[in-house]
């Protein structure tokens, strides 16, 4: 059996703006909003990033949100395995976006102890997001597409899809 390792802290989330690898014009963090690794982190212009939302930037890869994305409150969003959102994309409040998870390591490992792999997330332009959609490590979405509300997402979907559902799935076509 895996030893456990003594915790450690991530930091508490400060941040200043000049620590961005990127920090666009007109960009909003409201009140609340916790940033880790900032040096990771680019923010389009007029990026709006609602209350007590966690970027959770990585010591590697990067996250990258387009100009005119709107975050609702409490998002957390990990960036471990890259994630890039592009312009113009609503995302719900509560709306989860991880990009790592524990490869199984055999029953005698503790899964918290197991090794840790990464995959990007990538959300097209001009899509949006649901509240309280949680989105899975390597998921890639087209332009346009929108997730519904409390969905699972897992894989790639086409452009001007509308995807709901645990698990997620094509349930038609925008016009």
């Amino acid at each position: 059996m895996a030893a456990s390792r003594p915790p450690r802290t991530h930091g508490d989330g400060t941040y200043r703006r000049e620590d961005f690898a990127r920090l666009g014009e007109g960009v909003v963090l409201e009140a609340g909003v916790l940033v880790f690794h900032p040096e990771n982190i680019e923010l389009g212009d007029n990026v709006y990033v609602g209350h007590q939302a966690i970027l959770k930037g990585y010591w590697r890869n990067r996250m990258v949100i387009g100009e005119g994305t709107w975050i609702g409150q409490q998002c957390f969003f990990h960036a471990g395995g890259g994630l890039v959102i592009g312009r113009n994309v609503g995302i719900g409040p509560g709306v989860r976006i991880i990009t790592s998870y524990h490869e199984e390591a055999g029953r005698e490992v503790p899964i918290l102890h197991s090794p840790i792999a990464f995959e990007g997330v990538e959300i097209g332009e001009d899509s949006d997001i649901g509240v309280g959609a949680t989105l899975l490590p390597g998921v890639k979405l087209g332009r346009g597409v929108q997730v519904g509300a409390g969905a699972v997402v897992k894989g790639s979907f086409p452009d001007y899809s509308v995807v709901a559902g645990v698990p997620a799935r094509v349930i038609r076509m925008r016009p």
